[in-house]
């Protein structure tokens, strides 16, 4: 039974490391981000357990941002709770693509693992990946890396950043953004389907921020959503036989 343990692991450990490997750059783009989220959470007089606790328990950038604001704030519980609920469920459709290439073999219980740590930027690096099935321990090392990476970030933003420079401070907000790019061209220039579903989210996005605005006020939750959705069945109806991994 040791052996056959053995050779299990010495077959999963390969993928988890390359999860790893290729999650290093969301990794360091993600310590200035939550280093922010930090400094920010100390400045509203948010308690340090309560910051610590988003980001080990939520983990959810944009929801932790927006939810310390509510709180001082001091808006209701259960309109906190609907508008981070909207802002991420643009997850559900994330998880539900990335399901389609995880092994059918794999528990309920491990899915679920993998699920919670899933972002925009680790499901950038895995749907992009050429490979049609993606193992579950490259998925959990991807994730892993990229959840260790913000929480390690979000202590120093709440024990050690306080003494930064007002200006290095401000800069952490655009590094997020420049990951995401980062990750994204590479994608683009290998996949034509990638390449034009991008264009058709920016299109729709734009539409949803400069026009529909004239007509009916939309929150960012509900923009992201209605992008995800129209520019993910514009690709199926455009693409039905082709995907990423194709290419």
């Amino acid at each position: 039974m040791s052996n056959q343990y053995g050779e299990e692991h010495g077959l999963k450990q390969p993928f988890f490391l390359k999860g790893v490997k290729q999650g290093i750059p969301v990794a360091i783009g993600y310590v200035p981000i939550a280093i922010a989220f930090g400094l920010l959470a100390k400045s509203l007089d948010i308690p340090n357990v309560v910051t610590l606790l988003m980001s080990l328990i939520i983990f959810a950038g944009a929801s932790q941002f927006i939810g310390v604001n509510l709180i001082i704030a001091g808006v209701a519980y259960w309109e906190i709770l609907i508008t981070t609920f909207i802002l991420n469920l643009r997850h559900f459709f994330m998880t539900a693509s990335l399901s389609q290439r995880i092994p059918s073999s794999t528990s309920k219980k491990n899915l679920a693992l993998l699920s919670f740590g899933v972002t925009d930027e680790t499901f950038s690096v895995a749907s992009t990946q050429n490979e049609r099935e993606l193992h579950p321990y490259y998925v959990l090392g991807l994730n892993m890396i990229a959840f260790f990476s913000w929480n390690i970030g979000t202590w120093i933003g709440v024990f050690l950043a306080v003494g930064l420079p007002q200006s290095i401070q401000n800069s952490m907000g655009i590094a997020l953004f420049s990951m995401f790019i980062g990750l994204l061209l590479p994608a683009l220039r290998k996949s034509k389907v990638i390449s034009t579903i991008v264009c058709l989210a920016i299109l729709i996005s734009s539409v949803l921020h400069w026009i529909v605005p004239y007509f009916i006020e939309l929150s960012t939750g509900w923009c992201i959503l209605i992008t995800t959705v129209i520019s993910s069945a514009m690709g199926v109806i455009l693409f039905p036989e082709e995907g990423a991994y194709h290419e």
